[in-house]
């Protein structure tokens, strides 16, 4: 190939100085033309924030003071008791002497008869206990009265224990005398000499409802 002349260097040199100068001035129009985005300030409204509900707060309850309990007492089931009632005994008076004929002379007054106490078994000091109520007795049901003529000698102690008058058990009865027997009692006195004699002894079987 031929070399370019001097003209032809010239003409391409110049095309790539118009290009170059083009591409300045695209640049530069480039520039002018791109809208300027400004800046805006960032406005920001601080809002209150909405009040939360209160829960409801609780109440406190009254407060209530537990009242004791009176705990009632358990009832014992009580063992029946037999009563012992007191009674009198009578004492047979020595007899009258019989009246003799009268006589011219008169006769000397007769000395006072000495009173006579009879024995007694209810005073408190003695402590005679009652007697049991026979189980079976109870079980069955069985009350009644039963009357006892005991002899008292002058000690205070019974020599026997008769049954006057049955309760119609014959283990009631057997209870009563067996405990009379060992009872003590204050012997019958005529002054202040003790003597021998007979008191009557009434107890009572009775169920308690």
């Amino acid at each position: 190939m031929s070399r370019p002349s001097p003209f032809q260097r010239s003409g391409l040199l110049g095309v790539v100085i118009g290009l170059h100068v083009g591409i300045f001035l695209l640049i530069l129009a480039a520039k002018t033309i791109a809208p300027q985005i400004m800046e805006m300030p960032l406005v920001v409204d601080l809002l209150q924030a909405p009040e939360m509900e209160k829960p409801p707060e609780a109440k406190p309850l009254p407060v209530v003071k537990p009242q004791p309990v009176k705990q009632r007492p358990t009832p014992t089931p009580k063992t029946p008791t037999p009563a012992i009632e007191t009674t009198t005994s009578t004492v047979a008076a020595p007899s009258a002497p019989a009246v003799a004929a009268p006589d011219p002379k008169p006769a000397p007054a007769a000395p006072a008869a000495e009173p006579v106490s009879q024995a007694r078994f209810d005073a408190d000091y003695l402590r005679n206990p009652a007697p049991a109520y026979p189980p079976l007795a109870r079980r069955m049901g069985e009350e009644g009265k039963v009357i006892l003529r005991v002899s008292v000698n002058p000690q205070g102690t019974a020599d026997s224990v008769e049954i006057r008058t049955s309760s119609g058990s014959p283990r009631l009865d057997e209870a009563a005398q067996k405990t009379v027997r060992n009872w003590k009692f204050i012997p019958a006195k005529r002054g202040d000499a003790a003597i021998q004699s007979w008191v009557l002894v009434p107890i009572i079987f009775k169920l308690e409802q």
